[in-house]
């Protein structure tokens, strides 16, 4: 799974170059392995990227500002949900990846896991008691 993101890298807009440096610098901390891809210098990346952002996550112009973030095909999100993800500790969720193992994501991920195996054998236990009860009347 490759992870596209969009960039501009000639873009006059100190905000959304900030933005950029924010997702790209937080892949590279995280190893996230990704792709960059300039929108500004390349016209089939800005097609392409305009094309595949889903039109209810497009600005009311109709023309999504990078940064834009796909797993292959699949749309991810923008910078805000990036940010919101980020500080969920669901950027691996967000990103359509496996969470490592020992990473906050990763362990809340089994600890869900566990509970949903503990509630199943309850679940079983009550049904066999209640399938006891019957068959002693």
């Amino acid at each position: 799974m490759v992870i596209k993101v969009f960039l501009a890298s000639s873009s006059g807009s100190t905000a959304i170059k900030k933005k950029q440096q924010d997702v790209v610098g937080f892949l590279e901390a995280l190893k996230v392995d990704y792709t960059p891809l300039d929108i500004a210098c390349n016209e089939d990346n800005r097609m392409w990227m305009r094309q595949n952002v889903p039109e209810d996550k497009k600005p009311a112009n109709g023309i999504p500002l990078p940064p834009q973030i796909f797993n292959e095909e699949s749309y991810c999100g923008d910078y805000d949900t990036f940010f919101d993800a980020k500080e969920d500790n669901l950027v691996y969720t967000f990103l359509g990846l496996p969470p490592p193992p020992g990473s906050k994501e990763g362990q809340a991920e089994e600890e869900e896991e566990q509970e949903e195996e503990e509630l199943r054998q309850l679940e079983e236990e009550e049904e066999a008691e209640v399938q006891e009860e019957e068959e002693a009347e």
